[in-house]
């Protein structure tokens, strides 16, 4: 006869065991290794906040602090491996197996892990890709999450940084497993309920409030007029002729630049309200300029940003907030919405190929992609028509009937020819092709398809991908932007020549911008302390961006 409860009468049974370390729902921090080593089992997969910025950190601690005889093999699935804990448990061999998307500060060590075949890698993911197979093969049996309190049952506020936490927990609550959350306080009513607290099995009182990483601050100090000059190449070449409106833009100095061009050189070029309006975007405190000089619209976050709750609370017109005030961000929402809804993404990459094949895998580095190949591929399910997107669409297929020629997103790389210690970034091969072959994946970590990039970005001009016609054309348009890199010396001058002449590549001179003109000043801030003037005092950053 079949059982058709085993996994109810397994969560039951987890449930009964860590009791013993509660009372009621509540776990005192000195009992999460206890709770955890009653909870877990040999091979279990476990979703541990691992965020894109928040940490359950508390948790992470005592997962990795657990016995290796009682808890091991684990399969882990999570979303962010930020901190030294997350890569701690595969040298105890607590965790044996690793599903992920974004790996930045831990990118190094991962790598090495990788190569030395102490890690077995399930894949590397996009968010959404994750989180969709949370609801199909990659189940959580325990759920590790962080929230800002609880109440003694069990009813979580997230707060600002809600992120991934109610895609976790459904996935987790609604399929037999086990939720545990870390908050820095218990209190007697939460502010807001965003986790219902029959969702909740335990809360364990952290020791401290969870760390969150400051990962969307950029200083405008460190802006160079390079990135002043892409910037303005990618406002009047790409922003302003598409006349794009909705969109996302990716981590990094270069984007950040183009935030604060906005409302210095965007209205001197007449651009306020035909661009930049609709975004789906982490509350970039680089944004704030824009913001304050009325440009933006509407921002849906995937997260908060430290430092910017205040603002955000002020400017409920503009973001997603809650009745107590607070920020609501949802990064499965946010995700979708920046798949479907935006007609732009704009992001960095670390390599390129002659076909456009974009990485974030190096020898030395698998950062992992985090949201990138979802917000930079073109949705082939969409179907609601915007200006943008036909346009896009019609570049890229001449020929057929109109009624049935789909438009195209816009996705942008905007790199440097040569990155950090002048590594460059176009390639002739991938690194992420040697990771493949050496740690026997089916497939190559790519981080955005050729197919998807429609533009590439560099200081030396644009490449419009869109209107080449073969493949001998594409590479021509890649050679033809990629500076002085062995890539760009490699290029056939008459043939781009012959391009530049057909609007496929543009130089600075060629939509009417004097390099020379890429000046510092342009920037509507030139300091962090500038943005917290911006911001009438409400942004309060980051001590490690505070010079003053």
């Amino acid at each position: 006869m079949t059982d058709w409860r085993s996994e109810a009468r397994l969560r039951d049974d987890r449930i009964a065991a860590g009791r013993a370390q509660a009372d009621g729902k509540v776990v005192p921090a000195t009992r999460a290794v206890d709770l955890l080593e009653a909870v877990l089992r040999p091979g279990d997969r476990v979703c541990l906040e691992g965020d894109n910025q928040k940490q359950a950190d508390c948790l992470a601690r005592a997962l990795a602090a657990c016995d290796p005889g009682k808890v091991h093999d684990l399969h882990m699935v999570q979303s962010g491996i930020v901190l030294p804990e997350h890569l701690d448990v595969f040298e105890t061999g607590i965790a044996r197996r690793l599903d992920y998307s974004y790996s930045g500060p831990q990118g190094g060590r991962i790598a090495r892990m990788l190569y030395g075949g102490q890690i077995e890698l399930g894949a590397v993911h996009t968010y959404l890709e994750l989180f969709a197979r949370y609801f199909v093969d990659l189940t959580p049996n325990v759920a590790l999450i962080a929230g800002v309190s609880a109440d003694r049952e069990g009813n979580l506020y997230t707060g600002p940084n809600t992120e991934d936490t109610p895609t976790v927990v459904e996935a987790t609550a609604f399929k037999n497993g086990v939720v545990i959350a870390q908050v820095n306080a218990i209190v007697d009513k939460v502010p807001r309920v965003d986790i219902p607290g029959d969702r909740i099995d335990f809360v364990v009182a952290a020791d401290k409030p969870f760390y969150v990483e400051p990962l969307f601050t950029r200083d405008p100090a460190a802006m160079t007029e390079t990135q002043v000059l892409m910037a303005m190449m990618a406002i009047k070449g790409i922003y302003a002729e598409y006349g794009i409106r909705r969109l996302n833009h990716g981590i990094g100095f270069g984007t950040a630049a183009i935030e604060l061009l906005l409302p210095t050189y965007g209205e001197r070029l007449g651009l306020k309200g035909r661009i930049a309006t609709h975004w789906a975007l982490n509350p970039h405190p680089t944004l704030i300029p824009a913001i304050e000089s009325g440009w933006v619209q509407q921002v849906h976050c995937f997260g908060s940003e430290v430092g910017m709750d205040r603002y955000i609370r002020e400017r409920p017109d503009i973001f997603f907030t809650g009745r107590d005030g607070s920020l609501r961000s949802n990064r499965a929402f946010c995700q979708t919405a920046g798949l479907y809804a935006c007609d732009l993404f704009i992001g960095s990459t670390l390599q390129i190929d002659l076909s456009g094949h974009s990485s974030t895998v190096t020898q030395n580095r698998v950062a992992g992609f985090g949201g990138a190949p979802n917000m930079g591929s073109d949705p082939h399910g969409r179907r609601h028509p915007s200006d943008t997107w036909m346009k896009a669409g019609r570049e890229a297929q001449i020929t057929g009937d109109p009624m049935l020629m789909r438009g195209r997103k816009l996705v942008v790389q905007l790199v440097e020819t040569f990155g950090d210690k002048l590594v460059p970034t176009f390639v002739e091969r991938l690194d992420a092709m040697e990771l493949a072959k050496k740690t026997g994946l089916e497939l190559a970590p790519v981080m955005i398809y050729a197919d998807d990039v429609t533009h590439i970005v560099t200081e030396e001009g644009i490449a419009n991908l869109l209107l080449c016609r073969d493949a001998d054309e594409r590479e021509q348009a890649i050679r033809g932007v990629a500076g002085y890199t062995e890539i760009g010396r490699g290029r056939d001058r008459a043939k781009v020549e012959d391009l530049r002449a057909r609007g496929i590549v543009r130089r600075p001179e060629d939509l009417g911008i004097e390099p020379l003109d890429a000046d510092r000043a342009l920037l509507a801030a030139k300091s962090i302390k500038d943005l917290v003037h911006w911001s009438g005092g409400l942004y309060e950053p980051p001590a490690k961006f505070r010079n003053w």
